[in-house]
């Protein structure tokens, strides 16, 4: 086997992790249980950045979404009380229709996708160079105004999330 169909291998296995993944959020009875299955789905979205040679950003999926962002949900699933009740994921009365949607996308992007120009090359980042350094240069660099901006809006988000779960 070539390293293509090795990375074409682990990329069928890693979809179909997912994929697995995403019915258990649904179909889970416990939403506690559905927010755990969040997070594999999480973890397996940078291994598919991982097989795109994207490191960084496959890094920051699991610093933010696979910690910060699960932890917020975990945290917001235990303040409520019925978190642990054997029907706190109730099955929804609109599955039909939500199924016939579902149908009609996956169509919709399979035969987009079946007609799109998608390179085969294994080297889709030739020629990028090293984007870690570059996007590290352009945040510490010019940008480093917007990014603490950004930075300080989210931590009085943060601040004012606590504040409104406290008072409650």
């Amino acid at each position: 086997m070539t390293t293509d169909s090795y990375t074409a291998l682990a990329f069928y296995v890693i979809a179909g992790l997912m994929v697995v993944g995403a019915l258990g959020i649904v179909l889970l009875p416990r939403v506690v249980h559905a927010a755990l299955a969040m997070v594999f789905v999480f973890f397996l979205i940078s291994g598919i950045y991982v097989l795109l040679g994207a490191d960084f950003i496959a890094a920051t999926q699991i610093i933010i979404y696979v910690g910060a962002i699960t932890v917020l949900f975990l945290f917001a699933i235990m303040l409520t009380n019925r978190s642990y009740a054997p029907d706190s994921n109730p099955a929804n009365s609109q599955w039909m229709a939500a199924t016939g949607v579902a149908v009609l996308t996956f169509g919709s992007l399979a035969a987009l996708v079946s007609q799109a120009n998608i390179p085969q090359s294994s080297d889709v980042s030739a020629g990028l160079g090293d984007v870690t350094l570059a996007l590290g240069q352009l945040l510490m660099g010019p940008y480093i105004i917007p990014f603490e901006i950004a930075g300080v809006l989210l931590l009085a988000a943060m601040i004012g999330a606590i504040v409104i779960a406290k008072e409650s």
